[in-house]
């Protein structure tokens, strides 16, 4: 006979299921039997304890695990019957009107939804292109150069972005000195953006020996919560002005680079190839991104809660596993907020039921091949290919990892080919984040 299954509100389901009493109880004495016959109880030898001993003893742990494994049985074919796909797992409670002879327990729990997908032609998405030209490796290298860059003192020169300046500074707040506020023979590099655009714009133009004081007020937001808010009067004295020399390129520089045998022209291709590599994944991202919105735009449907709360633990545990690794000595016992992830979490979910129906109705799986190709694409970006391509194929959670990545593309080459696809080229400045 086919449960009975009570709607409650969105997803939520309840059904009773009943344990037969006298199955429980026989499945209690024969282990307890198979129990008796090793178990060590005082005053007894192995395994000739009276059995009514080791009930005491043994039977309230045994009764227990054995009333959970037929009820578990009892919810799997109550749910089979109902024909239910269960989201997360089941809030179990007894009920006191139970039927002599039986138990008889009420199983509160979501269901997955049912998922109508959109007309894949009537979505609209944008496919981002780039072109990466001798202008972009130029550049590129251009910023390899500066990365390596030496410095030299320049006597009377006016201070500007790229120089290193070195200086003293004070600050006080209220007349009265602060933590952090001070030092002596501090060195910076003018336009990176290391200090707060007052201070920079204050050093700017400023010769060796020159003095200066002027405000400057913290953001609210500021790291230092004793100062945030609040506005503090610097005073600067610049000790030396450095410009920036760039390597020239040569082979040493290509060397400095990896590049052992020392040839610029096999460095420019290495470069060339890398940025492309970058440049395609980025505006592949993008038109993913697209993809994935108008995806989520086009449907409705309502999401499993219990989904939801585990996706924002995995946010949080993440969260936290990123705080230690900055250092941070309570990252375990700090209270991350909840509500901080909620809206993420439910996307993530939504999206993810999306993305699977989607793969089973148009039979989009990822191959061997996809997957190894994509093992080797990704290790390029290593020394040592040849091991990262081994290491990701004989760990199964790795190899995993890289078939969700590669389902997804599927997912998305299958949208683009039928959704109305407009065309964007991307400025390789405003992909690469640089200009």
């Amino acid at each position: 006979m086919q449960p009975e299954v009570e709607i409650l509100s969105g997803l939520e389901r309840r059904i009773d299921v009943v344990v037969s009493a006298a199955e429980v109880e026989k499945e209690v004495q024969a282990q307890l039997k198979r129990v008796a016959r090793t178990a060590k109880i005082q005053g007894f030898r192995p395994g000739k304890a009276p059995l009514s001993m080791v009930e005491r003893s043994q039977g309230p742990g045994i009764r227990y695990e054995v009333i959970n494994n037929e009820l578990g049985k009892a919810l799997d074919s109550a749910l089979e019957q109902s024909g239910l796909r269960v989201a997360g797992a089941p809030s179990i409670e007894g009920k006191e009107d139970a039927p002599e002879g039986s138990m008889v327990f009420t199983a509160t729990f979501e269901v997955y939804p049912d998922i109508t997908l959109p007309n894949l032609a009537e979505l609209e998405v944008t496919r981002s292109k780039v072109t990466v030209g001798d202008a972009e490796v130029e550049r590129t290298i251009d910023v390899l150069r500066k990365q390596r860059a030496e410095y030299e003192a320049s006597e009377g020169r006016a201070a500007q972005d790229d120089d290193r300046v070195t200086l003293d500074f004070k600050g006080t707040i209220d007349g009265e000195a602060f933590d952090g506020g001070s030092a002596e023979g501090f060195s910076f590099e003018l336009g990176q953006g290391r200090m707060l655009p007052e201070f920079e714009e204050a050093a700017k133009g400023m010769k060796a020996g020159e003095e200066k004081t002027f405000p400057l007020e913290f953001p609210a937001d500021y790291g230092g919560q004793e100062v945030a808010g609040k506005t503090a009067e610097f005073t600067i004295k610049i000790v030396e002005v450095a410009v920036p020399v760039l390597p020239e390129l040569n082979d040493e520089f290509a060397k400095s680079l990896g590049q052992a045998e020392g040839d610029i022209d096999s460095l420019l291709e290495d470069v060339r190839a890398n940025i492309e590599r970058e440049a395609n994944a980025r505006v592949q991202a993008r038109t993913k991104a697209s993809v994935m919105d108008a995806l989520l735009a086009a449907t409705e449907f309502d999401v499993p809660k219990a989904l939801v709360a585990n996706e924002i633990q995995n946010r949080i545990a993440m969260a936290r596993q990123e705080l230690k690794q900055r250092g941070l000595p309570n990252a375990d016992d700090m209270p991350i907020p909840e509500d901080v992830f909620k809206d993420e979490a439910e996307r993530r979910v939504r999206l993810g039921l999306l993305l699977s129906e989607l793969v089973e109705q148009a039979k989009l799986e990822a191959t061997p091949e996809q997957v190894r190709a994509r093992i080797e694409e990704f290790a390029q970006n290593y020394e040592q290919p040849e091991q990262v391509i081994s290491y990701y194929l004989s760990d199964a959670q790795r190899r995993a990892e890289i078939e969700a990545i590669v389902l997804e593309d599927n997912v998305v080459e299958h949208i683009v080919s039928q959704a109305k696809v407009s065309d964007e080229d991307v400025e390789f400045e405003q992909l690469m984040g640089t200009n």
